[in-house]
């Protein structure tokens, strides 16, 4: 067990967990601005991106990169320097650090270490969306980026067609019409789905309608801009017998059905295994591979 408060003095320094604007300088918060220049270093996904933010709000605070690329040796490093009483901020190139980007690795090594770890409030793509939908947002389950393999994608919106909750998809704009049309494949077509555009930027664009209304556009439209995707949660969901079949299965068990029925690798199956029951991919592999 351990306690954090997060404002007592220690003898270590703080990671403070700092969001970025999403496409709007305005959206900066006088917080995260004073914690930039008073932090002892910046990690950045991108320094080149992170400094353009900083030279607008005219901040000189060193930076370091830290990206998904280097973020085993670099969060050693990051954390040497913690424990030696520098503060440092973690940033991401836009919106909350963590999500969709290595700063979680950071966040567990602080963590483990006795480190205070303190996130700052801010920007975030996927409740912005959301808000905005005109869909449902309580219950919602965040999901971030999809599969990019046609098999594994399929198998993962099967998956989460049994959600009764709304939920939240980030994409690229050259994968959306191929998201779309496997969408329409396996769900219901007349279920409700907002995209939402350049959240935030002067193009911030709102396209709501059915699956199958939103797949037609995206066949005639010019597809430009990052996205954020809601989705219906699906009402009619309900735990099949198969799911109350597998409740009494053991992991490895459930991975060796899961491939033989959906036609999958171990790994793909591993993480719909880990989705279904809401457990570490990492406890779902090592049970598997155990000798």
């Amino acid at each position: 067990m351990q306690t954090q408060k997060s404002f007592e003095p220690t003898e270590n320094g703080t990671l403070y967990l700092v969001p970025t604007p999403i496409g709007n300088l305005e959206d900066m918060t006088f917080r995260a601005i004073r914690m930039l220049k008073e932090v002892d270093l910046i990690a950045a996904e991108d320094t080149r991106n992170t400094q353009k933010l900083l030279n607008h709000f005219e901040i000189d605070t060193k930076q370091t990169s830290f990206h998904e690329h280097n973020s085993k040796e670099k969060t050693e490093k990051l954390i040497e320097q913690l424990l030696d009483g520098n503060s440092i901020a973690q940033v991401s190139d836009a919106g909350m650090p963590s999500i969709s980007d290595p700063g979680v690795d950071l966040v567990r090594a602080a963590v483990e270490a006795g480190i205070s770890v303190v996130p700052l409030p801010g920007a975030n793509a996927a409740l912005t969306a959301l808000i905005a939908s005109g869909i449902a947002p309580q219950p919602f389950y965040f999901y971030g980026f999809l599969p990019r393999k046609k098999k594994e994608l399929q198998a993962e919106l099967t998956t989460l067609n049994n959600r009764q909750e709304a939920i939240v998809f980030y994409e690229s704009p050259h994968r959306l019409k191929a998201l779309l049309e496997q969408m329409a494949k396996v769900f219901e077509p007349n279920r409700k789905i907002v995209l939402a555009r350049e959240l935030t930027k002067r193009y911030e664009e709102f396209i709501r309608g059915t699956i199958a209304e939103v797949a037609d556009w995206t066949q005639t439209e010019q597809i430009r801009g990052e996205f954020c995707v809601i989705l219906e949660g699906n009402s009619d969901a309900s735990v099949n017998d198969e799911t109350a079949e597998w409740q009494n299965w053991s992991l490895k068990e459930h991975v060796d059905h899961v491939m033989e029925t959906e036609a999958i690798s171990s790994k793909q199956a591993i993480k719909m295994v880990a989705r279904l029951r809401d457990i570490p991919k990492r406890d779902i592999y090592s049970a598997y591979h155990e000798l």
